[in-house]
């Protein structure tokens, strides 16, 4: 691989407070240290005239996306597994597993989710080794050649702090010859080419990302970060199905498989029966309103942080943002989720809400684009 490395946040303004994403300029304006360029200065992409592969990366807590100029795109569960002793490393024949391998084979592993609220879990120490591993296996799935450089973006929560950037960039770097940090609703964003006024709502495991888009890159007021995402709801639902049945079996795991399947917001028109067993013994149960309870549980946080983007936006255009509010991210496939929110921007005034058609890659598509058009002086080292 090249010498050549380089990583950036888009972007740090000076003086800017360490606590949250949202205090500083996230920016794709003129680095502040850039001199005014020349009329007859190049502007051409990082990588221009080489044979380089661009990434774009959606790193979640519960799945980790790729998608790659050579026109690969993977995706992986975000979990790395280490076998707990002999037996088990030389059942499985090596170490670490990750993505798949580590749920199918869990019981012999040591598990770890190296991301937390849609950052690198620095509470963990095995958080950085792992989420490496997490990189370096889904960057590998791609097929990229050897010596041939690398250029990601990748997506972190709309509000993460610099410490959790750095600590991204700081993984990354030994896999890639230059990387970036923006924000996840709006790599979304830019890769649906809808930069001008619209309200992304990225629903992820971890965090719940909304950025509002007025045609130029969103700052502080522009953005709002939940801590209540799918995670949230899987454990609200092991807790409603326990509440019904307190004998059945379940894990977290079991839940988040059943809300992925049977999830909703709407009026349901049918029961949703299921298995489970209670001391081994199969056993047939309706967690109908259960999944009701829980897939609804996030619904006024995100409606309440959408009204309060609104109606913080310019009187005059913002009927324009209420007309344009795309959801994305996993959580956008629960069934009736975008009727129901347009339903309750009946209160200012009606809008139109839509979910993106390809939630699993709509952040890494979005990630790639910008790899792509990206010119160099922006990649500049800027934490």
């Amino acid at each position: 691989m090249s010498q050549m490395k380089e990583s950036s946040s888009i972007e740090t303004a000076a003086g800017a407070s360490p606590n949250r994403l949202g205090q500083r300029k996230t920016s794709l304006r003129e680095p502040q240290d850039h001199k005014a360029e020349s009329p007859a200065e190049p502007s051409e992409p990082m990588g221009h005239g080489e044979d380089a592969l661009y990434v774009g990366i959606d790193l979640g807590t519960s799945r980790t996306s790729i998608s790659a100029s050579n026109g690969s795109r993977h995706t992986i569960f975000s979990c790395v597994g280490y076998c707990k002793d002999l037996i088990a490393e030389k059942r499985l024949g090596k170490q670490p597993l990750v993505g798949q391998e580590v749920l199918d084979n869990r019981l012999a592993l040591d598990t770890v989710r190296p991301l937390k609220n849609g950052v690198i879990d620095t509470s963990e120490p095995r958080s950085m080794p792992a989420v490496q591993e997490l990189l370096k296996h889904i960057l590998s799935l791609c097929d990229p050649h050897p010596g041939k450089n690398i250029y990601a973006v990748i997506g972190a929560p709309a509000r993460a702090t610099v410490e959790s950037q750095k600590a991204i960039l700081q993984a990354v770097d030994p896999l890639v010859s230059s990387a970036m940090i923006v924000s996840e609703p709006f790599a979304v964003a830019y890769g649906l080419d809808v930069l001008a006024e619209a309200l992304i709502v990225d629903i992820g495991a971890g965090t719940i990302d909304l950025c509002r888009m007025h045609g130029t890159m969103p700052d502080e007021a522009d953005q709002v970060t939940l801590l209540t995402g799918g995670d949230a709801v899987d454990e609200r639902l092991e807790q409603e199905i326990l509440k019904r049945y307190p004998k059945a079996q379940v894990t977290r795991n079991m839940t988040r498989q059943i809300k992925e399947k049977y999830g909703f917001v709407s009026d349901p028109h049918q029961t949703c029966e299921i298995t489970l067993t209670e001391k081994g013994r199969p056993k047939r149960v309706d967690v109908t309103d259960a999944l009701r309870v829980a897939c609804h549980s996030f619904v006024p946080p995100i409606v309440e942080a959408i009204y309060q983007l609104i109606g913080t936006f310019d009187p005059e255009f913002q009927a324009r943002l209420r007309g344009n509010v795309i959801l994305a991210g996993g959580g956008s496939r629960l069934s009736g989720l975008p009727l129901l929110v347009e339903k309750d921007l009946k209160e200012l005034g009606g809008g139109s809400v839509i979910a993106v058609e390809e939630p699993t890659y709509a952040g890494s598509n979005g990630g790639l684009k910008l790899a792509m058009e990206m010119p160099a002086r922006y990649w500049k080292a800027l934490v």
